[in-house]
């Protein structure tokens, strides 16, 4: 809740910017002054009662339409084709992944192992965005 002092309706891009000087510094180079009122009161009011928290952070940081699925547990198996072979990790109790009787730190490790170029391992299996084909 923007505290009650605190009064936009009716002021000038000028007033809001000469608004946000005083409180803030640099005002951003917006040119409504519907919206700059929008980021002041936000602005002011994530100062009074806290702003975003850092999962939401990170979450709005992502670009639109990639997905992030949880990390697998102990016991998933993920398979991948890649050349027309199909590949199966099982990740380990130890939160390694076992692929053809070796264990590696990551899924990277292994689609590196798979591929011999440097992937996203949770991308190249599906985890995370789309799967590269192969």
């Amino acid at each position: 809740m923007i505290p009650r002092d605190v009064e936009f309706e009716g002021l000038s891009l000028e007033e809001l910017r000469d608004r946000w000087r005083s409180r803030y510094g640099a005002a951003p180079a917006l040119r409504s002054p519907e919206l700059l009122a929008l980021v002041l009161a936000w602005r002011i009011q994530a100062d009074d009662q806290g702003g975003l928290d850092v999962d939401l952070r990170r979450a709005l940081r992502r670009p639109a339409g990639v997905r992030t699925a949880p990390a697998p547990t102990a016991g998933t198996r993920l398979v991948r084709e890649w050349d027309g072979i199909a590949h199966e990790v099982i990740v380990t109790s130890e939160g390694e992944f076992l692929y053809q009787g070796d264990h590696y730190r990551s899924l990277s490790e292994v689609a590196r192992h798979i591929t011999g170029v440097r992937w996203n391992g949770p991308r190249f299996f599906g985890l995370r965005g789309e799967a590269a084909a192969g």
